[in-house]
């Protein structure tokens, strides 16, 4: 398949060219919050806490806060891209698989790089891309059709390509890289698919695989006995990585979620706990070794898959005594504080409506109490939140994150017969109200066709010392957008009914709005160039940037 650079004839006639953006270092990943003019990796920093140090904007000026500038992607997909902000250049994506190099103060572009996907391309939840990942001046990109492409930053140049898994058989990669050291981690998709699951690293200068962790053991390896049918299930058992992981440099080790088994809805044909689906991982980064493992959802009947974003905090705690934690707001409902180093088990809560289990034992293993056949199920398939992610503020301690309130399934398990490059999913999740449609989804316009007794949305604060809410605010539709905090104890998010706000972060308080008319449907960010700060937000098909008023 070709791939295109456009701009750099057209730059050079108009002498817009890129400015030559500074080598970003291991070590500047290292300390990414301390420059937070800048957003340098995926989740802000290696901590995941998508929180800003920013203090331009205050909550005495956040009414100020105008249109600056509109990034409009050429894609009709879902506007899912998280960029990079290095040195005053933008980088981000479109989908299903371009590139491009933006000036962050005024969105003039100075390239664009395309990767024409292969026909064998079959991700199961839309043609989308989350972001790159940037080391020295090199851009890596994961492809739909499974490949990791590194780009020249200051032209958007290919240079090189390597093919990761084969598309035909229902791998694709839609994550943003991690950087650690000298690697380039990535993750595949296509659990749908009965694909096996892994976590790859490659060598940044060459691609070269370095090492591969398979998220499914295989006979003789440790795991493999939660496979109990005796058979092949492990080998098309799905747990796919679709979402960025985390890095802690103190422990050097590295987190990622793991996503369900397959077929999702038919538990019945893979008995056992299916391990590492539904789990997160802490795996060396120089050689892949698992250090520990923690799973959310054995043997998961609801797809209720553990891609969310690690989220890495210092809290004093009686139960973890180095105080340093893991925050995760799961797809099951529960909102879970780990023991980072340990993978150790501290405490877990429901933040939505749960039936599925009545709680949570001493060790996390959850007390499941399935509900009859034909009867509905909570959270639904899309979960009390899902890719979306969250945010910790260290000034409030607070963790926050959009959720699907009241929203269940009726699961229907069907069996289901493995053919490579096929969907593998056992099963339907339906609609609760009889003759309704299944909604809400995963994909969706800005126009709720629905009543609240399929769902609604909120922004929700959650304290981590106790796992009680701290506050809720109420969307009149559920919500695909992250969540980013501000050291001036601001909130940002957006929804599907195309607005963007601004909230207290200690009260919930709404105190801005603005109507970019789209889904919100990627994490917002925040950086400064020329000592101006802005806020980016995805709506719609394209990337808005707010700033205040001149």
């Amino acid at each position: 398949m070709r791939s295109i650079v456009i701009g750099a004839s057209l730059a050079a006639a108009l002498s817009i060219a890129a400015p030559a953006p500074a080598q970003v270092t291991f070590e500047r990943l290292l300390g990414a919050a301390a420059e937070p003019h800048n957003w340098l990796t995926y989740s802000g920093t290696y901590a995941s806490q998508r929180y800003t140090a920013l203090t331009e904007i205050r909550p005495s000026n956040v009414a100020d806060l105008e249109l600056k500038w509109v990034f409009q992607a050429q894609s009709l997909e879902s506007f899912e891209t998280t960029p990079l902000v290095v040195d005053g250049v933008m980088y981000l994506t479109e989908a299903p698989n371009t590139a491009l190099a933006l000036d962050a103060r005024t969105g003039r572009p100075f390239w664009r790089y395309q990767h024409n996907p292969s026909a064998d391309a079959r991700p199961c939840c839309g043609r989308v891309n989350r972001g790159l990942a940037m080391l020295g001046q090199t851009l890596f990109m994961t492809t739909i059709d499974a490949k990791l492409i590194a780009l020249d930053a200051v032209t958007g140049q290919p240079l090189w390509q390597k093919s990761v898994a084969d598309p035909a058989a229902g791998y694709a990669m839609t994550l943003a890289p991690l950087v650690v050291k000298d690697k380039i981690i990535i993750g595949v998709a296509g659990g749908e698919y009965g694909i096996r699951g892994f976590i790859a690293a490659h060598d940044a200068a060459t691609g070269e695989e370095a090492w591969r962790f398979y998220t499914i053991p295989a006979p003789g390896e440790p795991g493999h006995e939660t496979w109990a049918d005796g058979g092949d299930a492990w080998k098309y058992g799905g747990a796919a990585v679709w979402l960025t992981g985390s890095y802690d440099p103190t422990v050097d080790l590295t987190y990622w979620g793991i996503g369900n088994p397959g077929p999702d809805w038919n538990p019945a044909q893979r008995p056992g706990d299916n391990l590492y689906s539904d789990s997160v991982v802490a795996l060396d980064p120089d050689t892949g070794e698992l250090k520990w493992h923690f799973q959310f959802t054995p043997n998961d009947d609801y797809d209720y898959d553990a891609v969310q974003i690690p989220v890495l905090v210092d809290l004093p705690t009686t139960s973890a005594s180095s105080g340093k934690l893991m925050l995760w707001g799961n797809r099951n409902g529960f909102f879970y504080v780990l023991d980072r180093v340990t993978g150790e088990f501290i405490r877990g809560n429901p933040f939505v409506s749960v039936n599925w289990a009545s709680g949570l034992d001493e060790s996390g293993r959850p007390i499941e109490t399935p509900q009859p056949l034909g009867s509905v199920t909570f959270p639904g398939v899309q979960g009390g939140t899902n890719w979306y992610s969250p945010s910790f503020s260290p000034r409030t301690a607070l963790f926050y994150l959009s959720a699907w309130e009241n929203y269940g399934s009726v699961f229907r398990p069907a069996e289901a017969e493995y053919v490579p490059g096929r969907t593998f999913v056992g099963g339907i999740p339906a609609s609760p109200l009889a003759g309704a449609n299944n909604l809400p989804g995963i994909r969706r316009g800005n126009i709720n066709n629905w009543t609240e007794a399929l769902g609604n949305g909120a922004i929700i604060a959650l304290d981590p010392r106790t796992g009680e809410q701290r506050w809720r605010f109420a969307t009149t539709d559920v919500s695909g957008s992250g969540v980013l905090t501000t050291a001036t104890d601001l909130l940002f998010t957006a929804s599907r009914d195309g607005y963007v706000y601004a909230l207290d972060a200690r009260t919930g308080e709404l105190l801005w709005r603005a109507s970019p008319g789209g889904q919100g449907a990627n994490g917002p960010i925040s950086y400064a160039v020329g000592g101006k700060q802005y806020v980016a937000v995805g709506s719609g098909n394209g990337l808005f940037v707010f700033g205040l008023r001149d």
